[in-house]
């Protein structure tokens, strides 16, 4: 009854059965995972996605970026940027409210300062805040946003555009938004939405970041059949070294440093808005 009311809740998204197996766990569930995933496809059958061709980078060559947009009925929607490393598949996340240029570089400063380190490459789709006209001076010569390309120079990084109509070119953080979808938002959401309280960017970060380090990066993952935490302490001996901040950003906007976001990890409940024992209340009242 509780996967019932708790896949009909999040209609029409889709919540795994891997999120579902961890939630009724808490509850004293002792069967496997296995169990639950047949249960569900009773309920709602998964349906195949298309097939990938995936292009393997070097270490430290190539970091894939993107924005993704949560729409809610009620207030503001929110955008996550999300940045994925090429090679580990190790990614940041954070929370905005807007997708402006100055949020955008202020989002790429704190992601290198949480990589450890500035990759060579940065693939984008065709984001009015980093391009302005595709192919302008040629083929692959494009016209980049002035203030995005000096910024892209600061921190030494070469940007670079996926082709035309086929994001799938970008398909390492294709693939990280949708799990960051499925895994992450549906479910928090589910449970704010019952809870009738607002999920605000504050809390989602916090959430999120939790959720990364005791989550995304330490799961097997699908392609490289390696946990990216531990794949990114390779990746970050070839990465470039984090410059000083971007001169734009000071003082209002300094990106946190590396220290100060790995410390944020052990300490976020302290900040929520809205404290996590709402969940157990809302769970407790869904049984």
């Amino acid at each position: 009854a509780y996967l019932r009311a708790r896949i009909e809740a999040a209609s029409p998204d889709w919540i795994p059965a891997t999120v579902l197996w961890r939630e009724i766990q808490s509850k004293g569930f002792d069967g496997g995972e296995r169990i639950v995933r047949k249960f569900v496809a009773t309920l709602r059958p998964l349906q195949a996605s298309d097939p990938l061709v995936r292009f393997e980078t070097a270490a430290g060559d190539q970091m894939q970026a993107d924005w993704v947009e949560f729409r809610r009925r009620k207030g503001a929607n929110l955008f996550a940027f999300v940045a994925t490393l090429g090679y580990s598949r190790a990614t940041y996340v954070e929370f905005v409210s807007d997708m402006r240029l100055d949020t955008l570089l202020r989002c790429h400063a704190n992601c290198f300062n949480w990589f450890g380190g500035v990759p060579r490459r940065a693939l984008y789709d065709n984001m009015k805040t980093v391009v302005i006209e595709r192919d302008a001076y040629g083929p692959k010569q494009h016209r980049f946003q002035p203030g995005f390309l000096d910024f892209a120079r600061h921190y030494g990084f070469q940007p670079e555009l996926c082709q035309p109509y086929r994001a799938k070119t970008k398909g390492k953080v294709e693939r990280m938004n949708g799990y960051l979808r499925r895994s992450f938002y549906v479910p928090l959401a589910a449970q704010f939405k019952a809870a009738n309280v607002e999920l605000d960017v504050t809390t989602a970060n916090a959430e999120v970041w939790r959720w990364l380090r005791e989550v995304a990066h330490v799961r097997i993952h699908g392609t490289t059949r390696l946990k990216p935490g531990e794949q990114l302490l390779v990746e970050q001996k070839a990465l470039q070294s984090v410059p000083p901040p971007y001169p734009a950003l000071l003082p209002a906007t300094t990106p946190a440093s590396g220290q100060e976001l790995r410390e944020r990890f052990h300490d976020w409940l302290s900040p929520l808005q809205h404290p996590l024992s709402v969940y157990d209340q809302l769970m407790r009242v869904a049984a």
